[in-house]
């Protein structure tokens, strides 16, 4: 498989650090020394989920390597769905008037990009399409509780979008050589580290030290098994993109596996935790300075608890 291209896009809002000094006294020092988080995005009334999304694949047509109608199969990856029944990928397929192709939304937190991914794989795998848009969007804000001061100052809203063909299309063409995704809900507390209950009060992280813990062992564990399955070392990757929800994890990620900072994508610190959108946008924003050759390893963990891990040749 091979992703032909990918976008993003970003809510103009800007929330810093000093909104939530305001509503709850927590200083832009103790947030920016236990996230990392300087800023993040905030969808405006006018936006949802799926107008994020609509406007990520807006921003991808627009160095599309071949016509929007080849395309056969749509996923959606969301869990802060604008709608339950007309879902993102819905939302997607009807502002491409693209008819009578699958489309699929799903939800695994914010692994859901790497399992949105792999549906595709399978689909390619069992012939029933060859060109396909993953779309990923989460709108954070939208369902988060800002005054909770363990988990409501790390949310913030986007969405990004990739097109992955079964052929290569073009030599600027990532490969996906392999990816391994899990579940993990008998781990720690996974069935309530983390939830978002719509009939209660929206997300909240009653045990997000469990969550960095199994972050921290789950990440690099399936960062080298998808390596190993290609016959890599760590010291044949050029870059790792972790799932943006704390940096200091990513930090603890990247000093479990041995690599050095540099190696390492970041984009929490002026977006905050974008959910399953995160990895993609990153990719998005740093696609220009990969070069042929190298190798980059996407990985991810959720709520749930799920993870994954991806590698992609340039």
């Amino acid at each position: 498989m091979y992703i032909n291209t990918v976008s993003h896009y970003l809510p103009s809002e800007v929330i810093g650090n000093e909104y939530f000094t305001n509503i709850n006294n927590l200083s832009n020092e103790w947030i920016v020394e236990r996230t990392g988080i300087s800023e993040r995005r905030k969808a405006s009334p006018e936006e949802n989920t799926s107008i994020m999304a609509v406007k990520a694949v807006e921003s991808l047509l627009e160095s599309i390597p071949y016509s929007k109608n080849e395309i056969d199969l749509i996923i959606g990856a969301t869990y802060t769905p604008y709608d339950t029944i007309v879902t993102l990928a819905h939302a997607v397929q009807y502002q491409l008037q693209i008819p009578d192709i699958p489309v699929i939304s799903i939800s695994s937190a914010c692994s859901s990009l790497l399992n949105a991914i792999e549906i595709v794989e399978g689909y390619f795998a069992m012939g029933k399409a060859s060109k396909a848009l993953v779309v990923v969007s989460d709108h954070n804000t939208a369902y988060y509780n800002e005054m909770d001061t363990v988990s409501g100052h790390l949310w913030g809203d986007g969405a990004s979008a990739l097109l992955i063909s079964k052929e290569r299309q073009t030599e600027s063409d990532m490969e996906i050589k392999k990816l391994i995704t899990g579940g993990a809900a008998t781990s720690g507390k996974a069935i309530e580290a983390v939830v978002l209950r719509p009939n209660d009060r929206g997300v909240i992280m009653p045990f997000g030290r469990d969550v960095f813990q199994n972050a921290c062992v789950y990440m690099p564990k399936v960062s080298q098994q998808v390596l190993q399955a290609c016959g890599l070392t760590i010291d044949d990757l050029d870059y790792l993109i972790p799932h943006q929800a704390n940096h200091r994890i990513s930090l603890n990620v990247i000093n479990t596996l041995g690599i050095p900072v540099e190696k390492l994508i970041s984009n929490i610190q002026y977006l905050g935790n974008t959910g399953c959108a995160g990895c993609a946008i990153a990719l998005s924003e740093n696609k220009d300075k990969f070069k042929k050759g190298e190798n980059i390893v996407i990985t991810v963990f959720g709520g749930g608890y799920s993870y994954g891990a991806m590698l992609l040749t340039v």
